[in-house]
């Protein structure tokens, strides 16, 4: 059994997470291998909740574009992540990983309420806990949801999932010469406007003395990596 730094975590994921290669709504090929990666670290003793975003359906930020008002918008959204989560939750159940969603708003239907304690109680008891609908509030983004929903569980890091393997001092994909920033403090990103998470997430987690690690999620064993102590990706946290 590994050495391991961290044994309660949060995971970010981000709604193009679950795109994969055709662009749009859910691949299942990309599906099934977050599901492999959250099963090798769930298999350690790892307490994982996840929180999901929903812009392979809809952002509210981009709302204007279709004539449709902002809190309408952000709402759509939040329910993008409700079907998000399904998807992850089945996915996970599919592979013998007991998964419960919990929704920020009621749909009584198909999911709990966001139950703090009842949060607590599935992660001890060794089930991933996957946080939907947001914070159930407009004009909040799913990072901000990581950093609170973190803090509330007692997590001792955010894993923030992306397409790129760390932080940048500008956009590799555009700029060639970019330089991977492997360590930075919270003030750094917010003083330098890096694109890690938002400004209100950074500051809950600077509040709360919560690190992040942001990594590429394409790159496999990544999770296990970070969780064994690993520097991948670009680390953010101290003062």
């Amino acid at each position: 059994m590994p050495m391991l730094t961290y044994r309660r975590v949060l995971l970010k994921l981000s709604g193009e997470a679950l795109v994969g290669e055709q662009g749009h709504g859910i691949d299942a090929e990309m599906l099934h291998y977050i599901t492999s990666e959250i099963q090798e670290v769930q298999q350690l003793g790892v307490e994982i909740a996840l929180v999901i975003g929903g812009g392979n359906f809809f952002r509210g930020a981009t709302s204007s574009a279709y004539g449709i008002e902002r809190v309408t918008a952000d709402y759509m959204g939040m329910l993008g992540t409700v079907i998000n989560g399904l998807a992850l939750q089945s996915a996970l159940e599919n592979v013998g990983v007991a998964a419960r969603l919990q929704t920020a708003f009621e749909i009584q239907a198909i999911a709990e309420p966001y139950i703090r304690q009842r949060a607590l109680r599935h992660l001890g008891e060794g089930r991933i806990v996957i946080f939907a609908g947001g914070t159930g509030d407009p004009y909040f983004t799913t990072d901000t949801t990581a950093a609170l929903r973190a803090a509330e569980i007692g997590a001792e890091i955010v894993l923030k999932a992306t397409k790129v393997d760390g932080v940048y001092d500008a956009d590799p994909v555009t700029h060639p010469e970019a330089v991977k920033l492997q360590c930075l403090t919270y003030l750094d990103v917010l003083q330098r406007g890096l694109k890690v998470m938002d400004a209100t997430a950074i500051s809950l987690c600077m509040d709360n003395q919560l690190p992040i690690v942001v990594f590429n999620l394409k790159q496999p064993g990544s999770i296990r990596s970070i969780l064994e102590g690993k520097r991948i990706g670009t680390f953010v946290g101290g003062d």
